[in-house]
Parts: structure tokens; C-alpha cells; sequence
């Protein structure tokens, strides 16, 4: 099964992280508007990603913790099928709605994100892929490109923007 160990972090200058990401040697795979619906589930996180580059259902399970953490991840091609978020609407509920700009970037097996996600801001997320058994090395790419992206601990994220939104608006 494929395991991803990830990050998320504010980002204060995403125009920067950008740059460095293609001096590394990043292939930008472009600018995709993007709408997550999360919907009411008894465990873990379950969201229908709406976008021109990603459309995929996405089931995932992980802890709230700063730094790299492990993500179990299920994902579904859902193409621009209609009828589908209205179904999971209707059979479980909506919970949150997350609408984003996302910058997608690759370098081998490690995807990066530069996100400016509405009424929440600039943020960047660190993945990287592979298989159970890899965790070890999967974190230690996680951390070194933390490093070389300039990634203070401090800007860390632990919550999905999922989380923080829930969290704006229940204030």
C-alpha cells in the first residue's frame, strides 16, 4: 500500500519557495484552482477534489502533529463525473469546503504544493511517496527539503485546511 509522509507549513513567499523549487530541478506540472468538499465521515478524512489537473476522491487517515507526519491515503479517479458530490452530499453531509490555488511541483517521488487557499492564505505542503517500509527515508525527504525550501519549524501546520476553516468559522 502507498504511504506518504508530509508536511504543511505557512508560507510567507511563495514566489521564493517557487524559484528554489526550479533551481532544484522541479517540473512545475501547473497552476490548478481547486475545490475540496469534505464530507461528514465517523473517521479519518473523506473529500471529493475538484480541479482541471487533480479530480480524484481522496480518503485519508493521519495524526495532527507538527513536522512530518504519515498519511494513509486512498485515493479514486473521479474524472468531472456529475452527480457524484451531490450523492455524498446527500448520503453523509457536507462538512467543510476548502477553495484553493495550488502550484504543483514534483521532484522524483516528493510532490510539493504552494497553495493560496481563500480566506486562510499562503501555504506550502511537502509529500513524499512510497511504500510501507520506506517511512524512514520518506520523513528524511520531507526534512531536507524543509531545509533547502526554508522552512522554519515555527510556520509548521498540524491541522488539514480543512481543520482551520472548520475552525474560522465556528468562532
Amino acid at each position: 500500500m502507498p504511504v506518504n509522509i508530509e508536511i504543511k507549513a505557512r508560507c510567507s513567499n511563495p514566489e521564493k519557495v517557487a524559484k528554489r523549487l526550479l533551481e532544484l530541478g522541479a517540473d512545475h506540472r501547473g497552476t490548478d484552482h481547486q475545490v475540496d468538499t469534505y464530507f461528514r465521515v465517523p473517521d479519518g478524512r473523506l473529500k471529493l477534489r475538484e480541479g482541471k489537473i487533480e479530480n480524484n476522491l481522496i480518503y485519508y487517515k493521519r495524526s495532527n502533529q507538527d513536522g512530518p507526519k504519515k498519511s494513509d491515503v486512498i485515493l479514486y479517479p473521479a474524472g468531472k463525473k456529475r452527480g457524484l458530490k451531490q450523492i455524498l452530499s446527500e448520503a453523509m453531509g457536507v462538512l467543510v469546503v476548502v477553495d484553493k490555488k495550488r502550484d504543483i511541483f514534483f521532484i522524483g517521488n516528493v510532490k510539493f504544493h504552494i497553495d493560496n487557499v481563500d480566506s486562510l492564505g499562503n501555504f506550502m505542503e511537502i509529500e513524499a511517496i512510497g511504500d510501507e517500509g520506506e517511512e524512514e527515508q520518506l520523513n528524511d525527504q520531507c526534512t531536507y527539503y524543509m531545509h533547502e525550501l526554508g522552512i522554519p519549524e515555527e510556520d509548521l501546520v498540524s491541522v488539514s485546511y480543512s481543520d482551520l476553516i472548520f475552525e474560522n468559522d465556528e468562532r
